[in-house]
């Protein structure tokens, strides 16, 4: 995966309106990793200033995205469930938006960033959809995921009358696009929230990996191997919740990547907490490296919103993970 990873970067910086040879993309990047000024002509520009970011960023979105999975699934013990699913994306995303148009002319939200504001939705709707899950007494995973997709749905709907108050039409134009999922315009600066996002939230997860082991066989057995299920749980929605509002910050709401990448990784290496993270974490990141390089080169004219491709993706493998729920008698 590690080397598909470096294929897939390697692709991603060639390939694209002006084809550019692998020598001279590699050439480009070791001059600037060692400091050198950069040289005349576009190709300096057209390698580290747009596509290097962008394919990193893509990298990073989808290696989050791949652990947010991991985690949720571990979390409601369903295998359907991922954070665009449960409304999490859609919780972070209303409250980016609304930081976005509301805080634009003064106001509670003024000048509050993205991140923190999609942070805030993503905590908040991950707590509202536990509730109604858990509301008719016990935990079922099952009316875990409806909630979550009957709340979701609620905040997508309010994101869009949000999106239609904007009186700047262009940035309405900007703000669908970015609902759709998008890299575009990647930069730098880009780079440092969820490359910090992504690595404290591997460092946690990999250190509870054991505890997601144990929480996967559920909270009587999690309990006889002394494992806090509560604390857990907390422990879960907090870095959950940090992690996909940040992804959402910068790309806006992707689906189907956090439900689809630990399925293919537990048949790679198995359902151990312990190899499963990295492996998302790595699988993740390559076929959002592929989605967005796709996105960038299928249409001569115009880019695909990132999300139009994980939904291709996605929404077969969720059909066909129900049925095969249902065939094996679960509910």
């Amino acid at each position: 995966m590690a080397l598909a990873l470096v294929a897939a970067l390697s692709l991603g910086v060639t390939w694209g309106s002006s084809d550019l040879s692998v020598a001279g993309v590699w050439s480009v990047v070791s001059r600037r990793l060692a400091g050198e000024p950069p040289r005349p002509g576009t190709d300096d520009l057209i390698v580290w200033q747009l596509r290097v970011p962008r394919a990193l960023l893509a990298a990073l979105v989808g290696a989050g995205l791949g652990l947010v999975g991991t985690a949720v699934q571990a979390l409601v013990r369903n295998p359907l469930a991922d954070p665009y699913l449960l409304g999490i994306s859609s919780g972070a995303a209303f409250a980016a938006v609304a930081a976005t148009v509301l805080g634009v002319s003064g106001g509670l939200l003024a000048g509050v960033g993205l991140s923190t504001a999609a942070f805030g939705g993503a905590l908040a709707t991950f707590g509202l959809v536990w509730f109604f899950g858990r509301r008719a007494g016990g935990f079922s995973s099952l009316r875990l995921v409806l909630a979550g997709v009957g709340i979701g749905q609620l905040l997508g709907g309010l994101t869009s009358y949000l999106v239609l108050q904007g009186e700047d039409a262009q940035q309405t134009n900007g703000v669908l696009f970015w609902l759709m999922g998008s890299l575009g315009g990647a930069t730098w600066q880009d780079l440092p929230a969820p490359a910090l996002a992504v690595a404290a939230s591997f460092v946690v997860l990999q250190w509870r990996a054991h505890a997601l082991n144990a929480i996967m066989l559920g909270d009587e057995t999690a309990s006889a191997l002394g494992i806090d299920g509560a604390r857990l749980r907390r422990e879960l929605f907090v870095v959950t919740s940090v992690l996909t509002g940040v992804l959402v910050a910068v790309s806006g709401a992707i689906g189907f990547v956090g439900l689809l990448v630990p399925h293919v990784c537990r048949m790679l290496v198995g359902g151990d907490h312990r190899r499963l993270l990295p492996a998302s974490a790595l699988c993740g990141a390559v076929l959002m490296a592929v989605v967005d390089l796709v996105c960038r080169t299928a249409l001569s004219d115009q880019e695909l919103p990132v999300g139009v491709v994980t939904s291709v993706l996605g929404a077969p493998t969720l059909l066909y993970l129900i049925n095969r729920r249902l065939e094996g008698g679960t509910s």
